[in-house]
């Protein structure tokens, strides 16, 4: 491991106890039930595009290796597809014990390997938040200001609306009062 991630210092790795145990007392996952047969990563649809695969990931938690998950690409490009679940022997939801290491990340302010996935989360919660149901054009609006971005995909934006896939009015729901009380739940 210690070609991946050099700030080991060593060829050996000690596991620092208690990440595997704290991330099974508050998710009720248990990364020690991992023993690395490779299905989840076989089946992961980012494979390409990330730096962990999904087997990697559960190594690291099971060595306690808290810092390398927490810079890694994966953490935030996972869509939580479940396919890993779905094909591990254990059925270990590695989306649960994602969203886990995410909430820790933004809970304690760090700088995040994909700046543009939180950006996205942000604006599409916001536009469900203000209207009870998405608004893409606000979504669209807010993602572009976070970002800073404004022209990078006008094209697609403008055909997208051509087409009638992006309503220019609309996102608004009779339940905007249910679904706020549900975000004031969560906060």
């Amino acid at each position: 491991m210690s070609e991946q991630f050099p700030e080991t210092g060593s060829r050996t790795v000690t596991p620092e106890c208690g990440l595997a145990e704290r991330i099974a007392k508050d998710t009720g996952v248990n990364a020690m039930d991992c023993y690395q047969c490779g299905k989840c990563s076989a089946g992961c649809p980012l494979v390409e595009a990330t730096d962990l695969l999904p087997h990697d990931f559960w190594r690291m938690v099971q060595l306690g290796l808290e810092e390398p998950i927490l810079r890694s690409r994966h953490l935030w490009l996972c869509m939580a597809c479940e396919t890993c679940g779905a094909r591990c022997p254990n059925k270990l939801p590695l989306s649960k014990v994602i969203d886990w290491f995410r909430q820790k990340a933004v809970r304690e302010g760090r700088e995040v390997a994909e700046p543009d996935v939180v950006a996205f989360h942000e604006a599409f919660l916001a536009s469900v938040r203000s209207g009870g149901r998405l608004s893409e054009v606000k979504m669209i609006g807010r993602f572009k200001r976070l970002t800073g971005d404004y022209f990078k995909d006008m094209k697609l934006g403008m055909m997208l609306f051509r087409k009638g896939k992006i309503k220019l009015f609309g996102g608004q729901s009779g339940a905007k009062r249910k679904v706020r009380e549900l975000f004031e739940g969560i906060e």
